[in-house]
């Protein structure tokens, strides 16, 4: 099959309500599936107008408990160095200004995600490997009395 019929194809099948699709010619065998679990999971974090519905506004909730880190560009975000290791913190940990919370992987740069100010995690509302969007919020952190970073409740990068 050609470069370009196979393009075809592909756009064809995914602006079609078929789940999956097999065509074999001369050896050749395609296989596409739909993953509506995907479609699911991401259908939420694309929602910003809960309130219209009578929802709670998750960002707001998680602002007035503590101060939001969020992400600074869009990419996949990591919790441990590696697959094998344990998680950089964890809900009830407590951080320091500067160190390191997770990873955000955006075009095969790993970038580090640093904690503003000294203070205990609350929320993760994130999961290993999940893609993230620029500014979604990735650890809401309460500061600790003493703590630095300023007065403003949401900080990114």
């Amino acid at each position: 099959m050609e470069f370009e019929n196979l393009l075809k194809l592909v756009e064809c099948v995914s602006k079609s309500k078929v789940d999956s699709f097999c065509y074999e010619e001369g050896g050749t065998k395609i296989r596409m599936k739909k993953s509506w679990e995907k479609a699911q999971v991401t259908a939420p974090a694309i929602l910003t107008s809960g309130k219209e519905e009578g929802l709670e506004d998750a960002a707001e909730t998680a602002a007035a408990e503590g101060r939001q880190v969020k992400s600074p560009l869009v990419g996949i975000f990591y919790a441990a160095p590696a697959e094998d290791a344990p998680p950089f913190v964890s809900v009830g940990d407590t951080v320091r200004k500067g160190q390191t919370l997770g990873i955000v992987e955006a075009m095969k740069l790993m970038n580090e995600i640093e904690c503003e100010c000294d203070g205990v995690v609350e929320e993760i509302p994130v999961k290993n490997g999940d893609a993230v969007e620029y500014g979604q919020t990735l650890f809401v952190i309460t500061p600790v009395s003493g703590g630095t970073g300023g007065s403003d409740e949401t900080f990114g990068y």
